[in-house]
């Protein structure tokens, strides 16, 4: 039986969190798609699902998404987590890459996101 995958995406932006859900299922139909819109928020939510993807976005209000994605790593440490930001400072990437998570840039666009995807074999 083909379980549908889930996806969390965590965006402070309702916007860019709506736009992930609509690019994913564009080509996904049958996956999860679970939001959240804080960092500590993502961390209650994985509680209760098991998430193949998890899109963080970097700058949100409170735990920010390399805090958040700190701790998901420890918890998670085969989920693939995906940092995502406009900001491209060496220092994120060297962070993701130190924490063993990805990293995609803003804006997010359909075909951004179906890359991500193929490219990690989901």
């Amino acid at each position: 039986m083909n379980h549908s995958k889930q996806v969390l995406v965590v965006d402070d932006s309702r916007v860019s969190r709506l736009m992930s859900h609509q690019f994913i299922l564009s080509k996904h139909a049958d996956w999860q798609v679970i939001e959240a819109a804080t960092g500590e928020e993502a961390l209650e939510k994985v509680k209760t699902v098991n998430p193949v993807l998890i899109l963080l976005d970097v700058n949100m209000p409170g735990m920010g998404g390399v805090a958040a994605a700190e701790q998901l790593r420890v918890l998670y440490p085969q989920t693939h987590i995906i940092l995502v930001t406009a900001n491209v400072q060496n220092a994120i990437r060297n962070r993701a890459s130190e924490l063993g998570v990805g990293f995609m840039e803003k804006p997010i666009t359909e075909t951004r996101i179906h890359q991500l995807i193929e490219s990690l074999g989901l």
